[in-house]
């Protein structure tokens, strides 16, 4: 643990003008970036008595080693360093408002010839329309349900489509009238985009008109004696209604704003925020965060409008879709006294005047009291939740620490695992987890190839010493132990392999761990501690004791060396299966005259697995891209040839 005042900058050094600054640990990696309108009495603040600040302010200048910062002329400049510098290190110290893959959003592929309706997660793709994000997929799949008979827009998937296609029959959603069936030509795709659009401006909002057009058609039909016309038109308008009513009204027709709302105590603050679009709540989002200092309200809205609107603004660009990720008016409990450079950055990455207010009376601040509940109800929820899951992580590490003896909790543990096939494709997987939870990100897969032919124990070694190898190499450029910082000079970030860690835990048993602990000490590296975990009787195996140590079956630590072993294996398994799949697809394809790695790519692609392939005609197969007639009948015999024989390979 540092001592603030070893690297407190001297009086008078730090400028008293806006900027942005950067504190950074003992490797250099950063940990917290913040911005100020006064740089001087900002960082001032942070270096009064420890025991005076709160206490994740002072984990954070306790974990830091230096400090420095940039100066910039203006605040809307200092927002904009800032949520650059946040995005690009990553800072551990820092709130991100990160999309959360439990919010699911209807996507509208607007890029593809047939545009397809459809529930996605994931990021934003350029030429896709979204609308949401919703709280359950279910909410979605109800709400296209109701649509389709009046939209009767494409959902299936490419392949899908594909098929049907070439059998010449739609799917059951075009016998049921709930999908055009452009696969067999039913509509044009000029006629089936044209329901899409309309789709679009349905679920954006505008329903007056979609309304009033189909009751007119409705009254048409009826005066022209189409009575079963009309009643189609009546069931259609009925869907709309259903569709509306599951989306309440609650402001006017014209309204595009974002309702946010916080519940708070000293440490943490849960986050809501309500999406109105066409005067309808078209979304809700909701994050738990960790307050940094002890803000007030109006700190936390800054906070949240820097990060939040920023990422959003991005993913929009990305999408192609620019200015829509900020609304035009965001709803606020309490405005920050420093607004107007905000409301300006907010205004350029929208490209339109951006208000940002507190609701005072009617319709608006009703909903701002809803979503002021749910956020309560929310946070209520996670600290119920979130008592038992610290709760047991803290134990769990404690328990490591006591039954190995290491002089710390291992912080950071990080499992390797192998995975094959009576010694083919060979492959080894490293996770890692920090505070007990794991940190995806810094996963990590090896193909194992001179150890493949040894067993287990010359893999586990093998994939070690390039593990840390790399770590030396990292942090020193050399081999040689040495306490240099890992950090890219060109990026400024943490090189992959820059961190060592606590506990590196082995898939196995002792023969396994003397191997991984031989390498360790063979590279000079002598912090780091050692374990193996054989499956069967979880038992923990420690380098060179003849016994291995038995945690209690009930044990948090157990628990957690399992989960952290469990998530190897998978890991592992799946790159494994990734290889083997890859290997089996070409090898029925290697060796044919006239067939190289273009064209085997080209077949598999047309066909869409080698199953299908595998049941072609030669004409069939001479029609794909690049196959002649004579490579076409090499192929069918080659297949047919592999089929008798039972080599069937494995689909693509």
């Amino acid at each position: 643990m540092a001592d603030p005042s070893t690297y407190r900058p001297s009086p008078g050094t730090v400028p008293d003008a806006p900027g942005v600054y950067k504190f950074r640990d003992a490797t250099g990696r950063v940990i917290y970036v913040g911005k100020a309108k006064s740089l001087r009495s900002r960082l001032n603040s942070y270096f009064a008595d420890v025991t005076l600040l709160h206490p994740r302010t002072a984990q954070m200048v306790t974990t830091a080693a230096q400090v420095e910062w940039t100066v910039v002329s203006t605040e809307v400049e200092a927002l904009q360093l800032e949520y650059n510098w946040i995005k690009e290190f990553d800072p551990r110290f820092n709130v991100r408002y990160r999309d959360d893959k439990s919010y699911p959003v209807l996507a509208v592929t607007l890029n593809e010839e047939f545009p397809r309706l459809h529930v996605y997660r994931g990021p934003r793709r350029r030429g896709v329309r979204y609308f949401g994000p919703y709280a359950h997929a279910w909410a979605i799949r109800e709400t296209l349900d109701l649509l389709l008979r009046v939209f009767p827009a494409r959902t299936c998937s490419a392949g899908v489509f594909k098929r049907h296609g070439q059998i010449g029959r739609p799917c059951l959603l075009g016998y049921i009238g709930k999908c055009s069936a452009p696969c067999i030509g039913r509509v044009s795709e000029d006629e089936h985009r044209a329901i899409v659009n309309d789709f679009c401006d349905f679920l954006a909002g505008h329903t007056d008109l979609m309304m009033r057009r189909l009751e007119r058609e409705m009254t048409r039909a009826s005066n022209e004696l189409e009575f079963e016309r009309a009643a189609r038109l009546r069931d259609d308008l009925g869907a709309l209604r259903r569709a509306m009513e599951k989306q309440a009204v609650v402001l006017g027709s014209g309204t595009d704003a974002d309702v946010v709302a916080f519940a708070q105590d000293d440490l943490e603050a849960a986050v809501q925020v309500f999406h109105v679009r066409g005067g309808r709540v078209r979304g809700q989002r909701g994050w738990v965060i960790d307050k940094l200092d002890v803000n007030d309200m109006p700190g936390l809205v800054t906070q949240f409008l820097t990060q939040f609107y920023g990422d959003q603004a991005e993913h929009a660009a990305e999408a192609g879709d620019t200015g829509s990720g900020v609304p035009k008016e965001i709803l606020v409990p309490e405005c920050p006294e420093d607004i107007e450079p905000i409301v300006e950055w907010l205004s350029t990455l929208r490209a339109a005047r951006v208000q940002v207010r507190v609701p005072q009376r009617g319709d608006k601040k009703a909903l701002m009291e809803t979503v002021e509940r749910n956020a309560k109800e929310a946070f209520t929820q996670h600290k119920l939740r979130r008592a038992g899951d610290l709760t047991a992580r803290s134990a769990a590490l404690q328990e490591l620490q006591d039954a190995l003896g290491l002089d710390t909790a291992p912080l950071r543990i990080e499992c390797i695992d192998i995975s094959h096939i009576q010694g083919s494709d060979v492959v080894a997987s490293l996770v890692v987890f920090e505070d007990g939870l794991a940190r995806k990100s810094e996963y990590r897969r090896f193909a194992v190839k001179e150890a493949a032919t040894e067993g287990d124990v010359a893999s586990i070694a093998e994939v070690v010493r390039r593990r840390f190898h790399r770590y030396l190499t990292e942090t020193n450029g050399s081999d040689v132990a040495a306490p240099k910082p890992g950090i890219d000079p060109e990026t400024g970030r943490p090189r992959k392999f820059a961190y060592a860690p606590n506990l590196l835990v082995v898939d196995g048993a002792g023969p396994q761990a003397n191997a991984a602990a031989d390498v360790i000490a063979e590279l000079g590296v002598t912090d780091v501690a050692v374990i193996g975990l054989a499956k069967r009787l979880e038992e923990v195996w420690l380098p060179a004791d003849p016994e291995p140590t038995i945690l209690p079956r009930a044990s948090e630590g157990l628990y957690l060396l399992q989960r952290v072993r469990d998530e190897a294996h998978r890991f592992a398994v799946a790159y494994h299966r990734q290889r083997r799949s890859k290997r089996l697809t070409t090898s029925v394809l290697d060796g044919i005259p006239g067939l190289g790695q273009t064209r085997k790519s080209a077949l598999l692609k047309h066909f869409g697995s080698l199953k299908r392939l595998r049941e072609a005609s030669i004409d069939e197969i001479s029609s794909a891209p690049g196959i002649g007639a004579q490579t076409a009948q090499a192929v069918h015999e080659a297949l047919l040839a592999g089929t008798r024989n039972g080599s069937k390979g494995s689909d693509a």
